[in-house]
């Protein structure tokens, strides 16, 4: 998986045209990896079929 967030990256940083130092390529990589173990939490987490969204979001 290593490869690919690096691929992931690069990949983006080129379509976005973004200049991407190499110092800050382990601080960018740190973030996605926390990042992706956060959605696959929320992703994994069981709702009921019946779960409505809030109407009204407030905090």
């Amino acid at each position: 998986m290593a490869d690919q967030l690096d691929d992931y990256i690069n990949a983006v940083a080129r379509a976005m045209s973004l200049p991407l130092e190499d110092a800050w390529r382990p601080a960018v990589r740190a973030n996605l990896e926390v990042s992706l173990q956060l959605a696959r939490m929320v992703d994994e987490f069981p709702l009921p079929d019946e779960a409505e969204s809030a109407a009204i979001y407030s905090a």
